[in-house]
């Protein structure tokens, strides 16, 4: 009899088909959980190389094959900070613009593109501002920023020849003398730098520079400071005066009673590095002691540091930055005035050497040190502008 056959059948049919819509809304469920999923992802993805391909045009270009003159040149430079090689000024100044504009400041861009030219491109970039919206680029940045940041920004936009001038000046105006400025600048600097410097602190300031600082100083280190303004280093070993001028300076501090600190000047104020470097291996040889050591026997206050770093600086201006640089990130409290000083000036001129001293002499990257002692936006524009971790 097939009439209760086909009514079992048709019983159980109808929880079948309620169980395959059940189990087809699941599936449909999951099928789209999944695809939102794959979708979130996705957008991550778009989001992560966005920025990826932000900061790869805010970073220099560096080429893995160059020709042998581009790696010689590459050798030859010693700086951090080298001129962007894709540059342009016009889209520089609207990457700018736009992390200024609207509410909140957008300071990775600012301190990412800035720290990845060079001083040049930066006046550039100034320029192309202003011809584009109307204002004075480093007036806008000023009002964005504030503190040790605002401070480093405006002094990488500064022109270097002008910044050394703006340091002179302001280490000179006022109460009392920012001797250390005049000291490390004065030292350090070569001849053509220095008569550069003292063309713009006229133009810039309205007076004489050599006239400030007699104002400021007196005294045989007085004396020093005006020999070393005039930028007229001799040049080359003279090798017949090698061992007269290390007798002479043996015979003015430690072979004598008293100190003939003319004879110092004279000898340290005009010589140049190189001869100088001779000079104090022959003295070692005679006297059995550095020449820093008779300096540091014979002399006191500011005309000792300023032999001092005279010395130092013949002896290897690298060695001498990275001393300061730990000094001043060494002590109670950070000096952030030599430390930004330092950074700015020296980012296209030899942090390279200066990293490799620091690391040399302290046994600490200077990368590490500068992590150590600063923080926030500050510290990523000076970890930008050491340029890496030895």
């Amino acid at each position: 009899m097939p009439a209760p056959r086909r009514f079992v059948v048709a019983s159980t049919s109808l929880p079948l088909a309620l169980g395959w819509g059940w189990n087809l809304s699941l599936y449909v469920g999951m099928l789209l959980g999944l695809l939102m999923l794959m979708m979130l992802l996705l957008w991550m993805l778009l989001k992560q190389l966005r920025n990826s391909v932000a900061k790869s045009m805010l970073q220099p270009v560096r080429s893995f094959r160059q020709p042998c003159f581009e790696q010689r040149m590459e050798r030859a430079y010693r700086g951090s900070v080298r001129p962007y090689v894709n540059f342009n000024a016009k889209h520089d100044a609207e990457i700018l613009h736009k992390a200024m504009k609207g509410i909140g400041t957008d300071e990775d861009a600012i301190l990412m593109l800035l720290t990845a030219r060079s001083n040049d491109q930066r006046q550039q970039i100034k320029a192309a501002y202003k011809k584009a919206h109307g204002k004075d680029l480093v007036s806008a940045l000023k009002s964005e920023l504030g503190g040790l940041f605002e401070s480093l920004i405006v002094a990488l936009m500064t022109p270097s020849v002008l910044y050394d001038a703006t340091l002179l000046h302001n280490a000179l105006k006022g109460a009392g003398t920012e001797d250390e400025v005049l000291i490390e600048i004065l030292a350090s600097r070569t001849g053509e730098q220095i008569k550069e410097i003292t063309k713009v602190y006229k133009k810039e300031f309205g007076g004489k520079l050599e006239k400030d600082i007699c104002g400021d100083t007196s005294g045989h280190y007085q004396k020093l400071l005006v020999i070393l303004l005039q930028g007229s280093r001799e040049e080359g070993v003279d090798e017949e005066k090698i061992e007269k001028d290390a007798k002479d300076l043996y015979a003015a501090g430690e072979g004598k009673f008293g100190t003939d600190e003319e004879k110092f000047i004279t000898i340290l104020g005009n010589r140049s590095a190189e001869h100088l470097r001779k000079v104090f291996a022959a003295y070692k040889k005679l006297s059995g002691s550095d020449i820093e050591d008779s300096i540091r026997g014979e002399t006191t206050g500011n005309l000792e540091n300023l032999l001092l770093a005279v010395v130092k600086c013949a002896g290897s201006i690298p060695n001498f930055f990275a001393e300061r640089l730990y000094k001043a990130m060494r002590r109670a409290g950070t000096d952030d005035d030599t430390l930004m000083r330092i950074m700015v000036s020296r980012s296209e001129v030899d942090m390279l050497d200066i990293r490799a001293s620091f690391k040399k002499i302290y046994g600490q990257s200077l990368y590490t040190i500068i992590q150590e002692d600063t923080t926030g936006d500050y510290q990523k524009a000076l970890l930008y502008l050491c340029g890496g971790n030895d």
